[in-house]
């Protein structure tokens, strides 16, 4: 019998103390459909046990914050009675397992995350990952196959559900070859006074299931995600869900249609963990109880178990708190929708969730302890070995090739080169709303037809920072998120992230992780961007070797005035370029050592506060004036690869005389800089503001001809495009 109960709380990894405490919580012994629950609700992926300690302090509140962590959602004002809603989560695990379907169904999941909220789906961003994927070895190929999996995923759902996915990143690296990440991004729009919450309140309410038939897939799904990978991983899969973006679109109208009544108490969509988190996390948040009849369940698979049903993660599916006496509305609206529908429970007031089996009670589980008193670990943490040997990486004892001959190097770097291939498979143009999407540098940007303004959004993190500093790498990718927002004419406003790490058992990798959020906390609150939300992903790790440390940074801002969106590529010949911010010899984790030397070391660039918000509010400012025609943010490959990609997005050339101190700095990565485009009669008046902020300003160059010059940099348009739009394609494709 030990034996057995050995193998049972292995197979649902759970510890022998876990064990011990369920039986506390219960006065009994567990049977097989609670010891599901609390596998379930106690995994990594749904209870944050081995992160929730370093996620408390995060900055959640400003004026514009409605709803920060802790519903399916954030929620921000957006001005005239208007919300933008959004949420970023990852599906790393499923999508590595089967591309597709992970793929597609994190997209699925996220924008249910968001219309459950009572708001429509405007935009979609999202975040990848992948290993190597040049060169004709094995793994290379595999790479490949899995770019074009999850594009295609991505793609196949977003589009079928009519929401444009309108940006993103795209991150290639050997860390990755293990666990590619894929993180999903959905932003809604709603009125502010007519938002929906995840609650189950108000004791004889009705419980009802709404949306696809519950089969056998996904079963275990969050337990899978909360585990490291071996080369058995990729037979796992029956644990990733599949989904119908079909089905979703119809669940997203009928529940819009639902939401202009008033027949909701609450609403929750049914996630990793199915049933069990929907329904825990909806009579928790209100302190209820819960009745249900699993047997009403609408069911796809004959013979299903009620430990089946409570751990299925069948897509398209939701959970509806109502008022009493308004069932058979409610199911006419989703019938209409031609959708299952079907009442299977009760709010009650006893704190207990109480299932049944066609009369037969095979659960009683507290509500509250289910969440209130999962592990909550304090993992060891060791500040890692290899950053002593990293940080002594210096630029000055390398033996540096001509500027010529690196900028050649790194504008063919995948990193760097246009992801056509990819954006050019979604759409980007639905519902007509899009004024900057994938491709156009910098922030995405839709417009707000309700109320005439425009929200700004970008999906930002660079690992290779955050794998030299945890921290300050953290940190800057919540300034690097807020820049490209800023880079639009938007202000931004607030976050959502994506925290994805290696096994939190290492404790170099926990160390790395709590870095990461204090390097997070820092930066939002010193730049007034709250968290309204976000997710972590833990065990991202393949026999023993873990993903660089990948915080990913959503940001979203508003623009005032839908007409003035700054554009990032070259617009007009004559037009003067102002270099915005001090360049210093700072290449720690640049782009120019990993390409020409293949080492990711040295000292993260100097991070400046001040300096930072300075140069957002110079944009937003002088952009509100109308005083500028284009503004990109330097990044990866500092001011020469900036150049070469506004030239090559805008199609004209330029001809760029900057001073950097050192020739190899026209590479370097230093923060808070910006290039801007500039009518010459506009010039003083945009030095002035600069200078009124603190900031240096640099008259560079002017626009025209057809070739781009920075510095001792010379290419012609010809070849500058055809290796910035052509590359990504053929290394993609080549074994198609």
């Amino acid at each position: 019998m030990q034996q057995d109960l050995a193998e049972l709380l292995k197979a649902h990894k759970l510890s022998h103390e876990d064990y011990e405490h369920i039986k506390q919580i219960l006065g009994r012994e567990p049977n097989l459909v609670e010891i599901g629950i609390f596998s379930a609700m106690w995994s990594e992926h749904c209870s944050y046990k081995s992160s929730k300690k370093y996620l408390r302090g995060f900055p959640t509140e400003a004026p514009w914050v409605i709803q920060g962590p802790g519903e399916n959602a954030g929620v921000i004002d957006i001005g005239d009675g208007y919300a933008a809603v959004f949420k970023m989560e990852s599906h790393n695990h499923p999508s590595f397992i089967e591309p597709y379907q992970g793929a597609a169904t994190g997209v699925g999941g996220i924008l249910r995350d968001v219309f459950t909220m009572g708001a429509r789906p405007v935009a979609n961003l999202n975040a990848l990952r992948f290993g190597r994927v040049r060169g004709n070895d094995e793994s290379a190929a595999y790479q490949r196959h899995l770019v074009r999996g999850v594009v295609a995923g991505i793609g196949g759902y977003g589009n079928c559900m009519g929401v444009p996915t309108v940006g993103g990143e795209t991150f290639f690296d050997d860390s990755y070859n293990g666990n590619i990440l894929v993180n999903a991004f959905t932003l809604g729009i709603a009125k502010a006074d007519e938002i929906f919450y995840g609650k189950a309140e108000g004791v004889g309410n009705p419980v009802i299931y709404v949306g696809s038939k519950t089969g056998r897939d996904g079963l275990g799904g969050a337990v899978m995600s909360s585990d490291s990978f071996t080369e058995e991983s990729k037979s796992l899969r029956p644990t990733v869900q599949v989904g119908d973006p079909f089905t979703e679109k119809l669940l997203l109208e009928a529940c819009l249609e639902l939401f202009k009544t008033d027949y909701v108490v609450g609403i929750q969509d049914m996630g990793a963990a199915g049933l069990t988190s929907s329904s825990f996390e909806m009579a928790g948040r209100s302190g209820s109880g819960m009745r249900m009849d699993l047997d009403r369940v609408p069911m796809r698979e004959e013979g299903m178990t009620p430990y089946e049903l409570m751990l299925s993660e069948s897509q398209e599916r939701m959970l509806i708190c109502a008022r009493k006496g308004t069932e058979e509305k409610i199911i006419e609206i989703f019938k209409k929708w031609d959708l299952d529908c079907a009442v299977i429970g009760e709010v009650t007031d006893t704190g207990l969730m109480e299932l049944y089996w066609y009369g037969e009670k095979v659960a009683e589980v507290p509500v509250d302890p289910v969440s209130e008193e999962a592990p909550v670990l304090d993992r060891p943490v060791a500040r890692p070995k290899y950053l002593d040997e990293i940080a002594k990486v210096d630029i000055d004892a390398f033996d540096l090739p001509s500027n010529q001959e690196a900028f050649e190097t790194i504008l063919k770097s995948i990193e760097v080169v246009d992801k056509g291939w990819v954006y050019t498979q979604y759409d980007s143009m639905v519902q007509t709303n899009t004024v900057k999407k994938g491709g156009d540098l910098d922030g995405s940007v839709i417009r707000v037809k309700e109320n005439g303004r425009a929200i700004a959004m970008s999906s930002d993190c660079n690992p290779r920072y955050c794998y030299i500093d945890p921290k300050g790498g953290a940190a800057a990718a919540v300034m690097e998120s807020g820049r490209n927002v800023a880079m639009t004419g938007a202000r931004p406003l607030a976050i959502t992230d994506c925290l994805n790490y290696g096994n939190p058992e290492n404790p170099e990798v926990m160390w790395q992780f709590a870095q990461g959020c204090e390097g997070i906390k820092e930066a939002c609150a010193a730049l007034n961007t709250p968290v309204t939300g976000g997710n972590v992903s833990l065990y991202n790790e393949t026999n023993g070797v873990s993903v660089f440390p990948t915080p990913t940074i959503g940001m979203v801002g508003v623009n005032d005035d839908q007409h003035k969106v700054l554009p990032s590529a070259f617009q007009e010949e004559g037009d003067v370029l102002l270099l915005i911010g001090e360049t210093e010899k700072e290449f720690g984790g640049s782009i120019y050592l990993k390409e020409l030397f293949k080492v990711t070391g040295g000292k993260l660039p100097a991070i400046d506060y001040d300096k930072e918000l300075a140069l957002w509010d110079l944009v937003i400012e002088a952009n509100k004036q109308g005083l500028l025609k284009a503004a990109k943010d330097l990044n990866v490959g500092g001011l020469a690869i900036a150049a070469a990609k506004m030239a090559a997005v805008g199609g004209m050339g330029a001809k760029i005389e900057a001073d950097v101190g050192e020739s190899v700095n026209v590479f370097s990565e230093s923060f808070s800089r910006a290039l801007l485009e500039v009518a010459p009669e506009n010039v003083d008046a945009v030095a002035q503001m600069a200078k009124e902020r603190g900031l240096a300003c640099q008259k560079v160059g002017t626009i025209g001809g057809d070739r781009l010059r920075v510095n001792d940099i010379s290419v012609s348009l010809e070849t500058l495009n055809d290796t910035y739009f052509n590359t990504f394609r053929r290394i993609i494709e080549q074994d198609i």
